[in-house]
């Protein structure tokens, strides 16, 4: 099992300790912290609790694509209500589901800052919106309340029986995704499909499609070729 427990944008320094300990609580050790505002921090370490090992091994990045570039299934956590409609799990499923992904690769559950959440472009590079159900008229969550929740799903998960997958070829990774999104925005801008102008509804929908598609790393290499195709017979052409 890998799962991976991705903080964005975190502006308190404690809220990265006690999500240190509630993973540890639960049995994961894997944390990304993508450009905290304080860390390291003495709070931080405080708030752990005994869990100071996961805050030594973090991951700290700048961005949410390096944090979960070897991730084959991401999971965006938002209790904002949203204008696109991404695929949505509530947090008892979508324990199940990244513990049977886990099977294929890396995954990992994302979590947004404090106050604002993760925003669309971040959900942009996940293939789920995680929620958990709250009282409609109290929603907010701590944050190391909402991990601790997710982690604990996650641990009674494992209790059951999950089928073992047999795959042709690993599934495609983000950054294996984020690569193909590039090429395929490139060309449709080149053929006069895209509206150079304003890319991001349309490739927002392509995203979902292929999100929903769940190629795997032959299949974008397929993909990238046929782009690469056109790119040549363009090139001929002109």
């Amino acid at each position: 099992m890998s799962i991976r427990i991705v903080l964005v944008g975190t502006t308190h320094p404690g809220n990265i300790g006690a999500v240190a300990r509630a993973m540890k609580n639960m049995g994961l050790t894997d944390l990304a912290l993508v450009d905290p505002r304080y860390f390291p921090d003495k709070e931080a370490t405080a708030r752990a609790s005994g869990a100071e090992d996961l805050l030594e091994q973090a991951m700290v990045v700048e961005t949410l694509a390096e944090a979960i570039s070897d991730c084959v299934y991401v999971a965006g956590a938002s209790a904002r209500s949203r204008a696109i409609n991404w695929p949505c799990l509530d947090a008892r499923d979508c324990a199940v589901r990244l513990l049977d992904e886990s099977r294929k690769g890396t995954v990992a559950a994302v979590f947004g800052p404090e106050k604002s959440g993760l925003a669309n472009s971040d959900l942009d590079l996940c293939d789920v919106l995680l929620t958990i159900p709250t009282n409609p008229d109290f929603s907010s969550l701590n944050l190391a309340m909402a991990v601790q929740v997710v982690t604990y799903e996650i641990r009674a998960a494992q209790a059951g029986k999950l089928p073992e997958y047999e795959a042709d070829a690993p599934l495609a990774t983000s950054a294996d995704l984020e690569r193909f999104y590039e090429h395929l925005e490139r060309v449709l801008t080149d053929v006069q499909f895209l509206d150079p102008d304003n890319p991001r509804h349309l490739m927002r929908r392509l995203r979902r499609l292929f999100i929903r598609a769940r190629p795997d790393q032959n299949e974008v290499n397929i993909l990238r070729g046929i782009l690469a195709a056109v790119e040549r017979d363009r090139q001929e052409d002109s």
